[in-house]
């Protein structure tokens, strides 16, 4: 007998593969499912007909993939992305390498050829574990239908726990269609790593005795009250905080403590201020190579800097930098930890802050601030400081236009942030699909180059078919703006492959039964956006 009956919980009656792997989707609390469907999966789509799993229906796998990778972003938990087998899942490999690189939990579930014709070449075949091993955390196959509970909940757990990630599992066709009895999983338990006492002591002495400490901000793991609370802490021990590459909703603009961002194109006078920084805590970033501008703001492997490196995945901590003190703790704990009482009063400290908030305030400013043509994006910028709610969810994907975002909106909120730190393209529309999906009560605005939303612009017909009101703002310049910028640079006078010839992107929206303007002027913006 057991003491736990849920351990031993199991089907009375015989349940096929497709029927329990969605009974596990249940059990570990996933109750959003993004797909594009295919026939190597029907037995999954035939037991989603019964559950109380939302499904959303994509018009590509790369979309869908990011819509996952969103939920995942904003909520910490994981989503689950069904695609079909072969090209179902290279479509998708844009979005796994996303959530790779972005540390978003996802699961990924991928449709396969029977297990009988392996190694013959059949259709869509493919090798799931040598295709996505170096891009998910975890790649594998379930040849038994009464492992899926097993699998499943390592994949869970996987995901979720230390640096989380994408999980990719494959399910061969005729494997969800066997009938088995098995036993279900319990549900998965988060796993947080905390840091010790003496480990809080020595890092409250080491930032004490600083006279010139940075804070950098990045990564997963948090939530809303760690991010608050961390600000308070910041701001009564006087000590200036940056975040790294599109991590803008760790830490509120308003706080008197913010000082800037490390992403593309940041302000160069903050960045010869880091480097002046007589000591740096990186909690929950990995200082990569954005945020450490080339590699150029830390030396390696050990920097002039003391560096205290905060961070979930012990194998992290010294990759690249050698720390002073390594902590192996999630961000929330971390913060839990450190508690709320601030640092000793320090004169250089408080003074270095200060300036650092002078030059951020500076720099975040639109005055005086110029650019070529009639509609002027900073001003734009302006207007939706002024009218967007503080809890609006604001996404984009790659390319200059970003740079606007990233500069002038003022994010004062956790979970108001889609972008991925990757750098794709395409990812801003079905980032903002996702968001709408599963906050269907928030505002939703998604920013994209004209290249950037012709990447995955199909799944503007996700949101309209699911009647999601979001808006889309897309800044067309007739090229693909940053690779034009390197090549002006780099071959003056040689422009060759980035021009780009657009359709008019208000009739391709009425097209699909959404609504469309066409802003030529900056006077126009404001009431063609409150149309919108």
């Amino acid at each position: 007998m057991s003491a736990n009956p849920a351990a031993n919980t199991s089907s009375s009656t015989s349940r096929t593969g497709g029927q329990i792997l969605v009974d596990q989707l249940r059990i570990h609390g996933i109750r959003h499912v993004f797909c594009v469907p295919g026939e190597s999966y029907l037995a999954v789509l035939d037991a989603l007909h019964d559950a109380d799993i939302e499904v959303t229906v994509c018009r590509q796998e790369g979309g869908a993939m990011m819509m996952a990778e969103a939920h995942g972003k904003l909520t910490g938990r994981p989503a689950a992305c069904f695609v079909t087998r072969g090209p179902g899942a290279t479509n998708a490999a844009p979005g796994i390498h996303i959530a790779l690189h972005d540390s978003t939990p996802v699961l990924v579930f991928v449709g396969q050829i029977e297990r009988a014709v392996r190694e013959r070449g059949a259709l869509q075949e493919l090798d799931y574990r040598a295709a996505f091993g170096h891009m998910a955390k975890w790649v594998t196959e379930i040849d038994d239908a009464r492992r899926i509970p097993e699998v499943v909940s390592r994949a869970v757990h996987t995901a979720t726990s230390g640096r989380p990630g994408p999980v990719l599992i494959a399910l061969p066709e005729d494997m969800l269609v066997d009938r088995v009895e098995c036993a279900d999983a319990q549900p998965v338990q988060d796993v947080q790593a905390h840091p010790g006492p003496a480990q809080m002591a020595q890092v409250r002495e080491l930032l004490a005795r600083a006279e010139r400490p940075l804070v950098v901000l990045g990564g997963t793991r948090w939530n809303a009250e760690a991010v608050e609370q961390f600000a308070r802490w910041a701001q009564a021990s006087e000590l200036p905080v940056t975040v790294s590459l599109r991590r803008q909703m760790l830490f509120p603009t308003s706080n008197a403590s913010f000082v800037g961002d490390l992403g593309f194109g940041p302000n160069p006078q903050l960045v010869e201020q880091v480097k002046r920084a007589d000591l740096i805590l990186l909690l929950g970033s990995r200082m990569s190579e954005t945020p450490s501008q080339g590699y150029t703001l830390l030396n390696i492997p050990v920097p002039e800097q003391t560096l205290i490196h905060v961070f979930p995945e012990a194998a992290e901590i010294g990759r690249v930098y050698a720390p002073t003190l390594g902590i192996c703790a999630t961000p929330a704990a971390f913060v839990e930890a450190l508690g709320a009482q601030p640092l000793p009063a320090s004169a250089s400290r408080s003074a270095y802050a200060q300036n650092l908030r002078a030059i951020y305030e500076s720099w975040r400013s639109t005055e005086g601030i110029v650019t070529p043509g009639a509609l002027q994006m900073a001003q734009v910028m302006e207007h939706l400081n002024e009218v967007l709610p503080p809890d609006a969810i604001v996404c984009n994907g790659a390319g200059n236009y970003a740079t606007w975002v990233h500069r002038f909106y003022r994010f004062d909120s956790y979970g108001t942030q889609l972008a991925p730190t990757s750098g794709s393209m395409g990812y801003g529309v079905p980032a903002a699909v996702g968001a709408k999906r599963v906050f269907p009560d928030r505002t939703v605005v998604a920013f994209a180059g004209d290249g950037c939303f012709l990447m995955n612009g199909q799944e503007f017909a996700t949101a309209v078919q699911y009647q999601l009101p979001l808006v889309i703002i897309v800044v067309d310049n007739g090229m693909y703006g940053t690779i034009r910028m390197h090549q002006e640079r780099e071959y003056p006078g040689r422009v060759s492959a980035t021009a780009l010839r657009n359709p008019d992107f208000a009739i391709y929206a009425r097209a699909f039964g959404g609504h469309g303007e066409r802003v030529e002027r900056t006077e126009e913006f404001a009431l063609a956006f409150e149309r919108a």
